[in-house]
């Protein structure tokens, strides 16, 4: 027999209701409204009687929505699933594991199979570098984004712009502006042209 969704909601119910009876929590029991009657009776309940609720088209259950507890459960998940989405577009542009490591915690076994599962191709060699051009434009889109902070890391979210806006590299985004937060680089000048300025001056 084909079951109802009266029927599944209830199984689902008194299957929650049975593991709260087999691990003891009576609190969770009570507030659903298990009394002493009740919680005897689902002792007795087996296997073949949850089957048998298959045939059920009503349901016993006062079912309300707890908005205080609804909404900050939807927001967590959406900030999860928004989280999750840029991970897999950092992973898909080719992100370090180093940058995805401490943006994310990301172990390494984890970044190789998301970066198979994603189909990005295997790194080979050393990262490419951006060119002056790109390097001049990289630094000014970084260092409006960029509050001074001493570890000078930008939202997941704020990589992927830098990507798209500039063109670079994510390989070549994260080394650059690593670069520039470590050694206080804020002019866009790459390394040679600071050491032709240095000797100039």
């Amino acid at each position: 027999m084909e079951s109802t969704k009266e029927s599944d909601l209830v199984t689902a119910v008194l299957m929650y209701a049975m593991r709260c009876l087999a691990e003891g929590d009576h609190a969770a029991l009570h507030n659903m409204k298990f009394g002493p009657r009740e919680i005897e009776a689902l002792r007795e309940m087996n296997l073949s009687d949850l089957y048998r609720i298959e045939s059920l088209r009503a349901h016993c259950l006062d079912i309300a929505l707890n908005r205080q507890v609804y909404w900050p459960m939807i927001e967590h998940l959406r900030a999860q699933r928004e989280s999750e989405e840029t991970l897999h577009s950092l992973i898909a542009a080719d992100a370090p594991h180093e940058m995805l490591l401490i943006l994310f915690g990301l172990n390494a076994r984890d970044y190789s199979r998301l970066r198979r599962t994603l189909s990005v191709s295997p790194s080979v060699g050393r990262p490419p570098e951006a060119d002056e051009e790109s390097s001049h434009r990289l630094w000014e889109v970084w260092s409006k984004k960029f509050d001074g902070e001493s570890t000078g890391l930008l939202a997941p979210a704020d990589y992927l712009a830098l990507h798209r806006e500039t063109g670079v590299p994510m390989r070549a985004i994260w080394n650059l502006t690593q670069r520039w937060t470590q050694y206080g680089n804020l002019t866009g000048e790459s390394d040679d042209d600071a050491a032709q300025a240095g000797g100039n001056g």
